[in-house]
């Protein structure tokens, strides 16, 4: 199983194709079960991508667990959930 995941143009910031608009969370995605499907989520990228919507278009793999997408790779995990660690400025002493 995949889902279509991008960037935004503007910021960077990491989005999940939900079958109609590109949505902040990975739970929303639109999941692709077989070739056909992976097939109409890549032409979307592609043309979401040729218009400048967004950019670093992707398939990535995905499990279900109770039903929500939940991708297989840690990158990916990072991108949808945020850092893995809790961020700290260092300051100037």
């Amino acid at each position: 199983m995949k889902v279509l995941t991008a960037n935004t143009l503007a910021d960077g910031v990491a989005v999940w194709f939900s079958g109609s608009d590109w949505s902040l969370s990975v739970l929303d995605a639109d999941v692709a079960a077989d070739a056909a499907a992976e097939s109409r989520l890549t032409t979307i990228g592609a043309m979401a991508y040729a218009n400048n919507e967004v950019v670093d278009v992707n398939l990535i793999d995905v499990v279900l667990k109770d039903g929500k997408p939940y991708p297989t790779r840690l990158r990916e995990r990072i991108r949808a959930d945020g850092p893995s660690i809790e961020y700290r400025s260092r300051t100037a002493a």
